[in-house]
């Protein structure tokens, strides 16, 4: 595909040269003596590099750079001077100009300074690009945030209205991360995802040639050792053409796309191997301080009512203070216990509103909420569920308390359901407006024993997500700085069915 050149000289003799040379040179050309045809070509179509005479009436090279850059803020400018005027071409340098060409034209000069322009575009928008992915994908162990940085530097680097990362979960694409403008229609992004997966390699679908109104959509397959695993797909508007350093970028990009999800899922495997692990020596430490600590529990009280005869106020008061340490540490071996023992499903039919409402009038009488907006938005088309109230309860409650804890007494909560009758799950959603996570808590969320409270045991969440697990589900976190924190849990409402019992297994 040929790259675009616009050109800009009131001069017919030099414009007819010029227009021959780069066309020579496999440009293609567009030229013109009038600053007003240029910008109104500026926005018809993207250019990756323009001429302009310095010298023009009424509107000088100076004022129609400015203007094109107001169109194209990335278009490489070269203005062309008399060597009379070359201070001023300096200064146009210094105000936005790539470079400057001198009249007339030094033999090859013209050649030579048009391929470093272009070159030198090329490398520093990929560079900044792919150091803004690279540094995403090494200092962020969250997916969704490596995710959300390939979109938007994928929308900045080939100048596309919206680009969307497709994931094939249960067997279906689901968008996990997008930048640019909302798409008009989702369906031609992802019937685009699908068939750069089935062919595994990109493909272009242009909206002229489906007599649509869009512009071209082009989708990337992200392959992830075992085949495609999602697409990365850009569309742009209708009067942009995606060029081949745009391909090759959108290849690059899809490349640290399934480089993150390959290093989730790798991160995936090894935890969930090294938290069984400390699972069960946890159970076994647990196990070993439960009863001492039950002891201790008993002779505390006996020391506080020893310390009540005598009318020792203080001793009683210390006496309480060691009571409220030892129930803590209880309370830690009993989440301990819970952690390192999943406990087997016991699924009923369960309402999961009326679960949710429970949990959160539970949530108010251990927290204060006074001062906090609680809101409630549920899906009523949401059905009863074969679901385990008992542990899902558990779950819910722990992830409610932290965004009360999050909100410290002041901001809004938000629990909303949203049921998909296709897929048959239901996604339950607790929004806070507190003050968000850093990347690097973000990231550390799920760990065992991490936490940032004062007094936490770091297993809520952990225990959260494993009850959700049980139940075939899918908890994500997503959070920033001073925004607030969101939490979704994604939960099929029936238990997926066991082929060893489907009819007819085995024979």
């Amino acid at each position: 595909m040929k790259q675009k050149v616009l050109v800009v000289d009131d001069d017919a003799a030099i414009l007819e040269v010029l227009e021959m040379r780069l066309t020579a040179m496999g440009f293609a050309v567009t030229a013109t003596s009038d600053p007003r045809k240029a910008l109104e070509a500026t926005e018809a179509a993207r250019f990756d590099l323009a001429l302009l005479d310095l010298r023009m009436a009424p509107t000088d090279g100076m004022r129609l750079m400015e203007g094109l850059h107001e169109r194209q803020p990335r278009l490489p400018v070269l203005i062309m001077t008399a060597h009379g005027t070359i201070q001023t071409a300096v200064e146009a340098v210094r105000r936005g100009a790539f470079d400057y060409l001198t009249k007339p034209f030094v033999r090859d000069e013209l050649r030579s300074k048009i391929a470093r322009t272009l070159a030198t575009r090329r490398w520093a928008r990929d560079r900044e690009r792919l150091l803004t992915v690279g540094q995403a994908l090494a200092s962020s162990g969250v997916m969704a945030r490596v995710l959300d940085s390939v979109a938007q530097a994928t929308v900045e680097a080939t100048d596309a209205d919206r680009c969307v990362v497709f994931q094939l979960e249960q067997g279906r694409l689901v968008p996990m991360a997008s930048a640019g403008s909302p798409p008009p229609a989702w369906s031609r992004l992802e019937a685009a995802a699908s068939a750069a997966m089935d062919k595994g390699m990109p493909i272009t679908t242009s909206g002229a040639a489906e007599g649509a109104d869009s512009g071209t959509i082009v989708a990337a397959p992200l392959v992830v050792q075992r085949g495609p695993a999602g697409a990365l797909v850009i569309e742009t508007a209708a009067r942009l053409e995606p060029g081949d350093d745009d391909l090759e970028l959108l290849a690059l990009f899809s490349s640290q796309a399934a480089i993150a999800i390959r290093n989730t899922h790798d991160l995936e495997s090894l935890k969930s191997g090294a938290v069984a692990a400390l699972g069960r020596m946890a159970t076994q430490v647990a196990h070993e301080v439960k009863n001492p600590l039950a002891g201790l529990r008993l002779y505390v009280r006996h020391l506080e009512q020893h310390l009540s005869k005598i009318d020792d106020a203080a001793g009683r008061e210390l006496a309480g203070k060691i009571a409220v340490t030892v129930d803590h540490l209880a309370s830690v071996v009993a989440e301990i216990t819970a952690f390192g023992r999943p406990p087997e499903l016991h699924r009923v039919p369960t309402a999961l509103h009326p679960l949710l409402d429970e949990c959160l009038e539970l949530a108010r009488a251990r927290r204060p909420t006074e001062g906090v907006d609680i809101i409630t938005a549920y899906d009523p088309a949401c059905p009863q569920g074969r679901l385990d109230a008992r542990e899902l309860k558990k779950a819910f409650l722990n992830l409610i308390l932290n965004a009360l804890e999050a909100l410290e007494g002041a901001g809004r909560l938000t629990v909303t359901t949203a049921y998909s009758a296709a897929t048959g799950t239901v996604t339950v959603t607790i929004e806070d407006t507190g003050p968000g996570m850093t990347e690097e808590t973000l990231g550390r969320a799920f760990d065992l024993f991490f936490t940032t409270k004062p007094d936490g045991t770091g297993l809520g969440m952990s225990i959260a997500r494993s009850v959700i697990n049980l139940h075939a589900g899918e908890l994500a976190v997503s959070s920033r700085v001073g925004e607030g924190t969101r939490v979704q849990a994604r939960l099929p409402l029936e238990p997926a069915p066991d082929p060893a019992r489907a009819p007819g297994a085995g024979a």
